[in-house]
């Protein structure tokens, strides 16, 4: 629903011009509330005082992008303005009976209106604070999505298991199957109603348990359809997040995090587990691979671990895995603690290893003479490391972006987030009542910034071609991270150190002053790709200072479009990639704007009867059927993660039926089929999901038929015919669920 329709069909205070105040701050106090639910910010344009009173007798009230800005070329750090010359005011006069009344009033804006924002402007942010829920609303960010699909059937989630040749040991560990997950009293009970609510609120929420042998809960995932909806457009990068339960908090929590076109992190997916073995992140990666559609990630961050290492080769092979960083680091102090002596000492030759090494070669060299140095060669975590170099050793990332979610330290990085509503003593309870809370607080800001986003042109702070080119493209907080950049390039001294005519590759040597370092810059210009020491461009998504002032000396203005990440742009939820044409989101920006004006026309107009309603609203309809078919004649569905191509099965769940199964991917499929294992995960999407799946109808050809050859002796099934279970205290969910049935 367009936002100014929203505000129509709630009501909206409308101002006519015979309306009469007792005095010029009630007169503007309606105009506030009249902005308010039409969707603009308002001032005090003026305001007259009699000569021979005191008293005021005029006033002129207006919305806050009313007039032009106007503000000295020489500002040394200008502010940016809402003020675009809109026309929209209201002028009140004082009759001699003290009753004031409107003079004039312009009711047309020469922007767009936002109704459900509007609480956001300064000069409403002290009106009644309005709540809003996560399913009942018209704006997609500030209340939660009803949409973001998840995923084609819970059967997808044995396409994976065709890689999982190298598990078979793992998986055929009792110890590993028998694990199960601790729950306080009532946490269960509270876990159920919890999903039931949400799952009733809106019935794209997704989660699924895992059942031990035993019919004991083991591990639990969900995740709410704007996480999913969320990894459709920001779903190139992702974090899974361990640090919750390897640092032993009272909540075993998991979580799978990225990050939005603003910097900002997004919860795409929460679970719970029992163990850290290669069975439990198995089990999660392909689980929360369902609920995105049976997709995965460009590139996945984790913390060092082996099992974890083993699962996502195995679930996401063509993913690029890499060590969040801040792991690594935060380790090296521990790992040092038997030789206190040479920390210090060491933890400089270490840095130096780590982020100054241009080549392979100078890594392997310093890495050598520094684990020889300090006699540290025969420490097994540090040969882990070595081993594991390609993973988490800068040297090893080119043209890979983290998008901000590998930073140095816990504190820097966009997971930290959630250590305000998590901390040690937090209980699986406490975390789950104020689950809807941390969801609600991150479409508040997300909302924020789109906001934000629209309402103010971010400044120009240098003539820089560079930064006039992303001015309309970059999000604001991008764009400022960005500016620095630019400013910065005027501290930096450049020599080239060598030049391949033959390859068109030169190298230089970069001088930073304001950090008083040195780094080494690599320019193709060929094929217009930049390297710089720094890896500012892998690890935060844009370009450096260093390689900005290097493009600048090769005569190069503009920045190569491999650059300009489109996931940090003002088109990042579009379907079309921005590809190497920037102006064009420029262009798609003025056009944007162009059609809220001419629409806001349209909706006056026909609005002003039936007759003029109908004809306008067949035009819109006629036009987005015509403009869909433009857009979509021929376009091939890009997305910004890869699909597994295995082949998959589709499953289909009935609260008195087994699953069918039907395998896609090959020419002749095994519809009908049917499926049934000892072991007893089970994966579920539904309310219905909780009660047990009737399967004893099975024999045991039809179950071991459906399974890959390689693990039909160790990977426990997905869905198992389940005897009325004999459950613990840690086992409550199950419980809750018979009930409920």
């Amino acid at each position: 629903m367009d936002l100014r329709e929203s505000a129509a069909g709630s009501g909206a205070s409308e101002l006519r011009e015979d309306m009469e105040f007792d005095s010029h701050d009630e007169a503007y106090s309606s105009y506030k509330e009249y902005a308010r639910s039409v969707g603009f910010g308002t001032a005090k344009l003026s305001s007259r005082r009699s000569r021979a009173s005191k008293e005021f007798i005029d006033a002129k009230f207006s919305c806050i992008r009313y007039g032009s800005k106007q503000q000295s070329d020489d500002a040394i750090n200008p502010r940016p303005s809402p003020k675009i010359g809109c026309k929209a005011s209201m002028h009140v006069k004082r009759r001699q009976d003290g009753k004031w009344y409107i003079h004039s009033f312009v009711k047309e804006h020469n922007h767009e209106l936002l109704p459900a924002q509007a609480h956001f402007f300064r000069s409403h942010k002290n009106s009644a604070t309005a709540t809003y829920p996560l399913d009942n609303g018209s704006d997609s960010r500030v209340r939660r999505k009803k949409n973001g699909g998840s995923g084609s059937g819970s059967s997808k989630l044995f396409g994976a298991y065709q890689n999982l040749d190298c598990l078979d040991g793992y998986m055929r560990s009792q110890h590993d199957k028998g694990r199960r997950l601790v729950l306080e009293s009532g946490d269960a009970q509270v876990l159920l109603e919890t999903f039931t609510r949400m799952q009733e609120e809106n019935p794209k929420f997704y989660y699924a348990v895992d059942l031990n042998e035993q019919h004991q809960l083991r591990n639990l995932f969900w995740v709410d359809a704007k996480g999913m909806e969320d990894f459709n457009n920001f779903g190139d990068v992702v974090c899974l997040d361990t640090t919750y339960f390897t640092n032993k908090y009272r909540i075993p929590l998991v979580l799978f995090v990225g990050s939005n076109h603003h910097v900002q992190p997004t919860l795409l997916g929460c679970g719970l587990i029992a163990d850290e073995t290669v069975y439990t992140f198995v089990w999660l990666l392909q689980t929360w691979s369902v609920a995105m559609g049976d997709r995965g990630p460009r590139v996945m961050l984790t913390d060092q671990s082996n099992e974890i290492k083993t699962a996502v080769a195995a679930v996401f092979p063509r993913t690029q895995h890499c060590f969040c960083l801040y792991y690594i680091l935060e380790k090296v102090p521990r790992q040092l603690e038997y030789f206190s002596l040479w920390n210090d000492a060491f933890t400089v030759k270490f840095h130096k290893c780590v982020f100054k090494s241009w080549t392979e070669e100078q890594f392997e060299k310093r890495w050598w003479k520094l684990v020889d140095k300090f006699h540290v060669r025969e420490v097994e975590w540090f040969q882990s490391l070595y081993e594991d170099r390609r993973l988490w050793v800068p040297t090893f990332f080119r043209d890979v972006t983290f998008a901000s979610l590998s930073a140095y330290s816990r504190a820097e990085s966009l997971n930290s987030k959630f250590d305000k509503y998590v901390q040690g003593d937090t209980s699986v309870n406490e975390f789950v009542e104020q689950y809807k809370s941390i969801l609600e607080d991150m479409y508040e800001e997300e909302a924020k910034a789109d906001f934000d986003a629209w309402h103010e042109v971010p400044e120009l702070k240098s003539p820089s071609p560079f930064e006039k080119q992303v001015h309309l493209i970059y999000t604001h907080e991008i764009f400022k991270k960005f500016q620095l950049e630019v400013l910065g390039a005027a501290a930096c001294h450049l020599k080239k150190e060598s030049e391949d005519e033959r390859t068109t590759t030169m190298v230089y040597a970069v001088k930073d002053f304001e950090d008083d370092q040195n780094y080494v810059v690599e320019w193709n210009a060929k094929g217009s790709e930049i390297c710089c020491s720094c890896r500012s461009f892998e690890f935060k998504g844009y370009l450096c200072r260093h390689g900005i002032v290097v493009l600048q000396m090769s005569g190069v203005f503009s920045i190569p479009s491999k650059y300009v990440l489109q996931r940090w742009t003002n088109a990042a939820r579009s379907r079309k990639p921005v590809s190497g044409k920037l102006d064009e989101v420029q262009e798609r920006v003025r056009r944007f704007n162009d059609l809220c004006r001419r629409a806001i026309i349209l909706g006056e107009e026909g609005s002003l009867s039936q007759e003029s309603y109908n004809i306008a609203l067949s035009a819109i309809r006629e036009g987005l059927k015509q403009c869909g078919s433009v857009n979509h004649s021929g376009e091939e569905e890009n997305v910004s993660v890869e699909r597994e191509s295995e082949p998959q099965l589709d499953i289909v769940i009935s609260s008195n039926k087994a699953p069918r199964l039907s395998e896609t991917g090959k020419e002749k499929g095994t519809k009908g089929k049917q499926v049934a294992q000892s072991g007893a995960t089970k994966s579920v999407r539904t309310l219905e999901a909780f009660n047990l799946v009737e399967m004893s109808d099975l024999n045991p050809g039809q179950s071991q038929s459906m399974v890959p050859k390689q693990l039909q002796n160790s990977v426990p099934m997905f869905f198992h015919t389940l005897p009325p279970p004999q459950l613990d205290s840690a086992a409550h969910l199950h419980q809750a669920a018979r009930f409920h049935r």
